[in-house]
C-alpha cells in the first residue's frame, strides 16, 4: 500500500492530502516495469551462462558429448583387447612359427614403429577433446600397421611351410625294401670288409638282403635321373634327384620299373632286387647323397620304422662285418 502524503494549509489551518499527478504515476509504473524487465533480462543472461539452466539444444549437445565419451571408452577397451591379441600372435610368430621354419624374428621396433614426418593430426587439434581423439587415432594407426606387418609375416610363413612340406615329402625318409620282404640287413654304412679282396674299405651305403625280384620303393618324392648299367660296380641301378641337395641311389637291380626323367613319389615301385654289377649275392645296395656327399642312410628311416625296429637296425648296422658289394 502506497504512503499517503499531506501538506499544511495555512489558510484553513489544517492538513490536506497531496494528490499525485496521473503523469507521475504513469511514469513511476513505466520505470518500475522497465527496471523489472532489465533485471529479468540480466538474470536470464546470468542463468544461461551457468550450469543451472540449459537450453534444449545444450541438453542435446551434452547428451551427444556424453555418448561420444562412452563410445571412446568402448573403443579404448576394444583397442586394448586388439593389442593383447596382436601381442600374443606376434609372440607365437617370433618364437614358434618363424623359429620352426628358421626365419629371422621380426624386431619389436619394426612391428610398432611410429609415423614420422609432418604433423599427421593437425586437423584434429583445437577441440576440447583433441588429446583423446589424437591418442585414439594414433593407436589405431599403429594397430593397423602391426596387422599389416603380421599379415606379411604369415604370408612368408605360409610359403616357408609349403616349402617345408615339399622338403619333408622329398627327403628319402623310408626304407626302400619292406621289412617283411627282407632276409636280413646285411651291412651298414662305414668301414667294412670287401667281399672280393677282403681288404678293409669304406662302405658308403646299406645292403639289404632279399630274394631276387623283391620290390624296391622310392624313398622320397623326386625325379629319376638315371636308370642304367653304366656306372662301375653298381650294375643296373637307379638314381633319384629329390631336390634340396638330396639324391638316392639303388644298385644291383634285376630290372627297372621307371625310366629317366620320370617323376616318382615316396613309396612308388621303381625296380626289383637283383645281383647285377659287383655283387656277391642278391641284395639292394642303397645310398643317400646330400650336396654331392654320401651320408649314412640310416638317419632317414623315420618314415617307415618303429622305434624298436630302428633300434635293432642301428645295432646291426654298426657291426663292422663284410659287405655284399
Amino acid at each position: 500500500m502506497s504512503k499517503v502524503k499531506y501538506y499544511y494549509d495555512p489558510d484553513t489551518l489544517s492538513y490536506r492530502k497531496i494528490e499525485p499527478k496521473k503523469s507521475r504515476r504513469y511514469r513511476n509504473i513505466f520505470f518500475f516495469l522497465l527496471g523489472a524487465a532489465l533485471f529479468g533480462f540480466l538474470g536470464l543472461i546470468v542463468l544461461l551462462n551457468t550450469s543451472l539452466v540449459n537450453t534444449p539444444k545444450e541438453l542435446s549437445l551434452s547428451r551427444e558429448v556424453q555418448n561420444y565419451e562412452l563410445q571412446f571408452e568402448i573403443l579404448n577397451k576394444k583397442m586394448e583387447q586388439m593389442e593383447r591379441v596382436l601381442a600374443s600372435i606376434e609372440d607365437r610368430d617370433n618364437n614358434i612359427y618363424r623359429l620352426y621354419f628358421e626365419a629371422n624374428p621380426i624386431p619389436e621396433e619394426q612391428r610398432k614403429a611410429g609415423f614420422g614426418g609432418v604433423n599427421r593430426y593437425k586437423s584434429l587439434e583445437g577441440f576440447n577433446n583433441s588429446e583423446i581423439i589424437i591418442d585414439a587415432t594414433n593407436r589405431l594407426e599403429v594397430i593397423q600397421k602391426q596387422m599389416v606387418v603380421q599379415s606379411k609375416s604369415l604370408d612368408e610363413i605360409a610359403k616357408l611351410a609349403e616349402e617345408k612340406e615339399k622338403l619333408l615329402a622329398s627327403m628319402p625318409a623310408i626304407q626302400p625294401v619292406r621289412n617283411e620282404d627282407l632276409t636280413r640287413m646285411a651291412s651298414g654304412y662305414g668301414w667294412r670288409s670287401d667281399p672280393f679282396t677282403k681288404a678293409r674299405k669304406m662302405h658308403y651305403g646299406m645292403d639289404f638282403t632279399a630274394p631276387r625280384g623283391t620290390p624296391i620303393y622310392a624313398s622320397g618324392n623326386g625325379r629319376v635321373t638315371r636308370a642304367d648299367n653304366n656306372s662301375s660296380g653298381y650294375g643296373k641301378h637307379i638314381r633319384i634327384d629329390h631336390g634340396y641337395g638330396y639324391l638316392s641311389l639303388y644298385a644291383h637291380l634285376s630290372k627297372y620299373n621307371v625310366t629317366p626323367g620320370q617323376r616318382v613319389k615316396r613309396g612308388d615301385l621303381i625296380g626289383f632286387v637283383g645281383n647285377t654289377g659287383r655283387s656277391e649275392a642278391p641284395h639292394l645296395h642303397y645310398e643317400v647323397w646330400k650336396d654331392k656327399e654320401r651320408i649314412n642312410p640310416i638317419n632317414f628311416y623315420y618314415g617307415s620304422l618303429s622305434p624298436q625296429e630302428f633300434e635293432n637296425m642301428l645295432k646291426f648296422a654298426n657291426q663292422e662285418n663284410q659287405s655284399l658289394d
